[in-house]
């Protein structure tokens, strides 16, 4: 029937398969963006293997679209309650608006069936995976331009030969990507030409993360206030261009995986499947040691503001720069690790309120003009009790420490 749509997920993206009419009527009626799954490409690269010559038949008539697994499109997935359909192996899902009937939709398993076919079903699978890849490129520009940091301007600045070869391993991938679009494929060619970019983007990546640890090592060195505010300075300006070449990095990495599935899907694609998720765990093992790095460096200007909150008598101007440049680092580090999605399922939204907290309370402490030991003591104490509300939330890995800067007669005195 014209009907029959098929909806398969690998948990980070839905793929609606089916007649072009049904999937536009589904995703119209979620209202959910969507990009083209590029079904066609299977029968090219499926059609000689055994098992998928009838199934890949009839992929020139389907429409196939990708929706980014967000938590509007899960829930278009759980609240389409399935039921029986017209025959033992097809489900029902029901379209709903205002509480009313808006169409039926049929979600079938047959013989020739995608769902049910392994080899289109590797294919189909590493097809999302490729889109997947190429959502989280579009969301890393997307945050280069937010910083208003060119990546390039930064690596350009450097004169350090990792950098260097950076940039020209960009300029590599990013010719295969467009050859890739202009022809459909990755041919053996294109593919000797980038193979070798792997390495060269891993020691920047690399470099980049010994850079922020070097930052981080240099606040906890640093015992006199004076080089501690000097110090944090530094970070401040240091840690969001590192986060931005970090962020290239990964950016390229995902380049690189696209073009990768590619091939294999051209050359082996009865190892599809088993690439894609080879794809996927090294992707997290780098995500991973992105987010140990990261939270050191946060533990470790956590530290910093307590220092300086315990000696802003003594340094009524050093303490709250201490604590400034700070909550600029902070700022970036949770910007960075939203974008790139590594606060998701980290209460990332917790996270984000402090900023903001953070933000509002240097703003008041402007306005009205406070100045010298009070607006030292106000700037410090507060700001750094929602330091310790991102640095505690942002993962689960985060030492948990608790403020005791003050003692109980002190404290007595302040609310007196």
């Amino acid at each position: 029937m014209d009907d029959d749509i098929q909806l398969m997920s690998d948990g980070e993206g839905l793929a609606v398969i089916g007649s072009p009419a049904a999937v536009e009527r589904f995703l119209v009626s979620e209202g959910l963006p969507s990009k083209d799954l590029g079904l066609p490409r299977l029968g090219s690269a499926l059609g000689a293997m055994a098992g998928a010559t009838q199934a890949g038949s009839g992929i020139a008539a389907e429409s196939g679209r990708w929706v980014k697994l967000t938590e509007q499109s899960a829930q278009a997935l759980k609240k389409h309650r399935l039921m029986k359909g017209s025959h033992a192996d097809a489900s029902r899902a029901v379209l709903t608006e205002n509480g009313k009937i808006k169409g039926l939709l049929e979600l079938v398993r047959t013989p020739g069936s995608l769902l049910t076919n392994p080899t289109l079903l590797a294919g189909a699978a590493g097809l999302m995976a490729q889109l997947a890849m190429q959502q989280t490129m579009d969301e890393i520009t997307d945050y280069l331009a937010a910083i208003d940091k060119k990546v390039d301007d930064v690596l350009r600045a450097q004169k350090d030969t990792v950098l260097a070869d950076m940039i020209g391993a960009g300029f590599v991938i990013e010719e295969a990507m467009t050859i890739r679009e202009q022809v459909g494929r990755v041919s053996e060619v294109t593919w000797s030409k980038v193979q070798t970019t792997s390495m060269t983007i891993a020691r920047t990546q690399a470099y980049a993360l010994r850079q922020l640890d070097a930052l981080a090592e240099k606040m906890e060195n640093k015992t006199r206030i004076g080089d501690l505010a000097r110090a944090a300075k530094d970070a401040e300006v240091g840690v969001r261009e590192w986060l931005a070449v970090l962020a290239r990095c990964l950016q390229l990495h995902n380049a690189i995986g696209v073009l990768e599935l590619d091939r294999v899907l051209d050359a082996s694609p009865d190892e599809v499947d088993r690439h894609r998720l080879a794809l996927r765990a090294a992707r997290q093992n780098r995500m991973e040691l992105i987010s140990r790095s990261t939270e050191r460096l946060m533990a470790r200007m956590d530290t910093a503001v307590g220092t300086a909150n315990t000696k802003v008598l003594l340094h009524p101007t050093a303490s709250p720069a201490v604590v400034h440049s700070s909550n600029h680092v902070a700022t970036a580090v949770v910007d960075f690790r939203e974008r790139l999605g590594i606060e998701r399922d980290r209460r990332s939204s917790d996270a984000r309120r402090w900023v903001d907290a953070a933000a509002e309370t240097r703003d008041k402490v402007l306005e009205t003009g406070a100045e010298g030991v009070d607006a030292a003591r106000r700037l410090g104490i507060e700001t750094f009790d929602r330091a310790r509300s991102v640095t505690g939330k942002l993962s689960s890995g985060f030492t948990e420490r608790v403020l005791r800067r003050r003692g109980d007669g002190e404290e007595r005195g302040r609310e007196g």
